[in-house]
């Protein structure tokens, strides 16, 4: 959604030919061009500028923790960069800068704990040009494109996190079942099988509040304050599920041998990714008038 998402809501009839179709065959991705090493949880920290001169935009700075910005897939990013500075007042601005234009650099980071298969990478512009025709959407509209784009994309993290906490439960109650101790499986333990339970539980109101939000959208109404529920909570129970699960599996759940371990560690960027836990919180207490 971070990819296609700006494209499809906000390009010109021209762009979306350009990228659509050539992205939508499952042959290609694109990027999302938003964090910096200075500008994570303040998307308006933005520091990447762009200066348009005759009819060129003219690109430098920098991204950091992009997905799939340096994929050999990757067609392009969406940049999010500041076009123009009155005093305190910044305008940011949307632009689509295409992979192996000059001046553009696409450098994957390594050494992540988790999602290891995802590409991650920095992106940098130094005296990158581009066509005023990259535009994305109108002068200004930056942040309104990429804040409207996280709002789809936290129902993504939202539904991993899901994902994540079930396949962890399953993983979790199946060992319960199968190993024994004092003469009986674990699951017969009642603080065992109320700590199921209670993942159980978690997991089924996470489903309803994410498939709420979803039905939402689908039917065009308002839902940036249920994706933002959804992200914050989904991910958190991800986080619950996946320490309990390796609580039940002892000190097999410590090992690589074992495929909890690995629940446990990519559990851990979807309270960070595509605004923390704490901005989530953020965003739902404005909505309720806090």
């Amino acid at each position: 959604s971070l990819g296609i998402g700006p494209l499809y809501y906000y390009g010109t009839e021209e762009q979306k030919m350009n990228y659509l179709p050539k992205l939508c065959t499952g042959n290609h991705l694109w990027a999302f061009g938003l964090t910096e090493p200075e500008a994570g949880s303040d998307s308006r920290g933005t520091k990447t500028k762009a200066t348009l001169e005759n009819d060129i935009w003219t690109i430098d700075g920098s991204k950091i923790f992009i997905t799939n910005g340096s994929s050999e897939l990757a067609l392009g990013s969406t940049v999010q960069a500041v076009t123009k500075i009155d005093g305190e007042h910044r305008e940011y601005s949307t632009i689509i800068v295409e992979n192996g234009t000059k001046g553009f650099i696409a450098q994957p980071m390594h050494g992540k704990m988790m999602w290891r298969a995802s590409d991650t990478a920095q992106l940098f512009f130094d005296n990158c040009k581009v066509p005023k025709e990259n535009l994305l959407g109108k002068i200004g509209e930056g942040s309104k494109i990429m804040l409207s784009t996280l709002d789809n994309g936290r129902l993504s993290i939202a539904a991993m996190g899901l994902g994540c906490a079930q396949g962890a439960f399953e993983l979790a109650l199946n060992y319960a079942k199968e190993r024994k101790q004092f003469g009986k499986p674990i699951s017969k333990f009642q603080i065992n099988a109320f700590k199921l339970a209670d993942m159980a539980t978690k997991i089924e109101l996470a489903r309803n509040l994410l498939y709420k939000a979803c039905w939402l959208k689908d039917n065009k109404k308002p839902f940036a304050k249920e994706a933002a529920m959804s992200k914050l909570y989904c991910s958190e129970i991800a986080k619950q599920v996946a320490d309990e699960a390796v609580q039940l599996h002892g000190g097999y759940g410590l090992m690589k041998d074992y495929p909890i371990e690995r629940f446990y560690r990519d559990q851990r960027l979807l309270q960070i990714g595509e605004g923390t836990s704490e901005i989530q919180r953020l965003v739902i207490s404005r909505y309720i008038g806090c």
